[in-house]
């Protein structure tokens, strides 16, 4: 007999999907990639199943070749690349892919961060601009 497998716990967005999908996260882990990269291919299962022991964060992924504008306004040089964001702000983004262990360690160390403290930088910097512009 066949059982019903639960939805996957990663998702692919498009560029049209990226928007609704930072706003409607908390955290939201983003793996740019491309069918034909082989680290792309070792990373994925990882992802995957990290993605699984975090069900409080969204796993999503960038195919980089279907989404090439997506991928250039990301500024993604490299792949896999990882971003990570956090109330929608980008907090991680680094390429390479890692194990699962370095993965966790992203994730541990999102969660942790002082989002008031990021977001009053934020203010301060953009402040700071309009004062010099």
């Amino acid at each position: 007999m066949s059982r019903i497998v639960a939805a996957m716990a990663t998702t692919d967005i498009t560029a049209e999907e990226f928007q609704k999908t930072l706003e409607d996260n908390d955290i939201l882990l983003v793996d740019f990639w491309a069918d034909w990269c082989g680290p792309c291919k070792q990373f994925a299962p990882i992802y995957e199943q990290v993605s699984e022991e975090h069900p409080d964060v969204t796993f999503a992924k960038v195919d980089t070749e279907a989404e090439q504008e997506l991928a250039a306004a990301a500024s993604i040089t490299s792949i896999p690349t990882l971003m990570a964001f956090r109330e929608k702000v980008l907090v991680f983004s680094q390429p390479g892919a890692l194990n699962a262990e370095q993965l966790n360690e992203v994730i541990t160390a999102v969660k942790g961060l002082d989002m008031e403290e990021i977001h009053r930088q934020i203010a301060e910097d953009q402040a700071e601009g309009q004062q010099q512009g």
